[in-house]
């Protein structure tokens, strides 16, 4: 009889287990913690502000009074504004997915009226790879252990004695490491 009891009592526990963890992954469906939360960078401009921009009337501060100033310029010639957007979504252990992407192009001549607008999105990207050189640099090839040892009791700011505060080689000094022993001092 008893261990009818203990079974029965074992039951409904182990119903609500169950139900419990059938239930559970549709109760988190919800939580944006599963989510990617879409974020925006840079200037997304909407498809009717750039629609009121005409060619040939349009100046740069109309421009600039509906969109804002301007993400970027050309390098070298300030009548091409560049407005650039895009939204990305984290993916984890991993670079942002870009789900959309927009650059809009202005160009205005040389009396501030807009002469070409053009929208280019994320079809007409080119992805731009990385070179592999290595860009050589003065000095040396010391690891971070050989640089730490190698530093251990070279610097000594109250000096070795004498008079003065620092010594003959300490603060009152300009003849350090770095210096070559030629100081700071002027002319």
């Amino acid at each position: 009889m008893r261990s009818v009891a203990k079974a029965s009592a074992r039951l409904p526990l182990a119903r609500f287990a169950g139900a419990f963890l059938l239930l559970a992954p549709v109760g988190l469906t919800g939580c944006s913690i599963f989510t990617p939360i879409p974020t925006p960078r840079g200037q997304m401009v909407e498809k009717q502000d750039y629609d009121t921009l005409v060619p040939g009337t349009t100046t740069r501060a109309d421009v600039t009074a509906l969109l804002g100033s301007p993400t970027s310029r050309a390098t070298f010639d300030d009548n091409t504004w560049f407005y650039i957007g895009e939204v990305t979504a984290p993916v984890p252990l991993s670079r942002p997915r870009v789900n959309q992407q927009q650059v809009l192009v202005l160009n205005f001549d040389q009396g501030g009226v807009l002469r070409q607008l053009r929208r280019l999105d994320k079809s007409q990207a080119h992805n731009v790879a990385m070179v592999g050189r290595v860009t050589p640099s003065p000095g040396s090839d010391a690891s971070f252990m050989q640089q730490l040892i190698g530093n251990v009791g070279r610097y000594n700011p109250m000096g070795l004695g004498g008079d003065t505060l620092g010594g003959s080689s300490g603060l009152g000094s300009n003849n350090g490491y770095g210096h070559g022993g030629a100081g700071n001092t002027l002319p």
